[in-house]
């Protein structure tokens, strides 16, 4: 709440994610998906506002008190994939100790156990064994973000959060770290992959949830949002259009701030089929909340008159 304002980053959020499957939560910077993610773990800050629902199994996420969420979700239910490793993984302790920890916390591990185990989680993420001796500031990127990712699994959580887990890394390294999560979710995990990486989340997702000024936009089955017919709602389409291997040509304008939204729609300046209508938010209906979505007719319609 800045200057005493009320800021609304996120809002009207819906969607489900099984065991198994994979939800890309894409976007531009600052459009509140972190946020988001901070929400489900208990951690937005202290003077933060929560309503609506998000359920864990049977338990309420949104009004769980700081005990449960740090004794019974944190790590146990939800396991976090941090955006930076550098600030999960301790400095001054080896890779392997920090494992045996997290293994001893919450699995209940004998001690004599632990080595052993801490190598069965540090494999389940490709993390080379000859390198759990090794310091945080010993480690590449990429292998900095599989240690947090190993530690992401040790509570084996049914739900994966993995919260940018792409930033920074050369594209050999991305493709690398999302067949690693990929991997997670076929072994029955559910994965929430929030990203503005859409490279990485085609390559991974079942589903794509596009988030614009604090709103999904549009929720879709991958395969149909990447190829044929494509995305449905304006901005969505943008974000495809502005990749180097499609049309390569950016969105014009700058996303709204979060504590200044207008009174309709949200991206209704920055696109060209804006129109009256647009004066007011639109309701979500079959997966697009806009009130001009693209259609195959309408684009060939589009195509024709260029």
């Amino acid at each position: 709440m800045p200057g005493g304002r009320h800021v609304h980053a996120v809002t009207d959020a819906a969607f489900d994610l099984a065991a198994g499957e994979c939800l890309a939560l894409v976007g531009e910077s600052g459009c509140g998906k972190s946020v988001l993610a901070s929400a489900l773990l208990g951690l937005l800050p202290g003077n933060a506002q929560t309503a609506g629902s998000a359920r864990l199994g049977d338990t309420e996420l949104l009004t769980a008190s700081e005990r449960e969420l740090a004794g019974a979700i944190r790590g146990r239910r939800i396991g976090l994939v941090p955006q930076s490793p550098a600030a999960h993984l301790t400095p001054v302790r080896s890779v392997r100790a920090q494992l045996e920890e997290a293994v001893r916390e919450l699995t209940g591990t004998a001690r004599r156990d632990l080595r052993a185990a801490a190598e069965r989680a540090a494999a389940r993420a490709a993390f080379p064994l000859d390198h759990l001796d090794r310091f945080p500031h010993q480690l590449s990127g990429g292998l900095a973000q599989r240690a947090a990712t190993a530690l992401a699994l040790v509570g084996d959580a049914p739900l994966l959060l993995a919260d940018e887990p792409t930033t920074g890394l050369d594209r050999d390294l991305v493709d690398r770290t999302v067949d690693e999560l990929r991997r997670q979710a076929g072994a029955g995990h559910a994965l929430l992959m929030i990203t503005h990486d859409l490279a990485a989340a085609e390559r991974i997702a079942d589903r794509v949830a596009v988030m614009y000024a604090g709103r999904i936009v549009e929720l879709a089955d991958a395969p149909g949002f990447f190829g044929a017919p494509g995305p449905r709602h304006p901005y969505a389409r943008g974000l495809l259009d502005a990749l180097p291997g499609r049309a390569f040509v950016p969105i014009p304008g700058m996303p709204p701030e979060l504590g200044d939204l207008p009174s309709g729609c949200a991206f209704a300046a920055r696109c060209g089929r804006a129109a009256a209508a647009c004066e007011t938010v639109p309701a979500p209906h079959d997966g697009v909340a806009c009130h001009h979505p693209v259609t195959a007719k309408k684009e060939a319609d589009d195509a024709r008159t260029a």
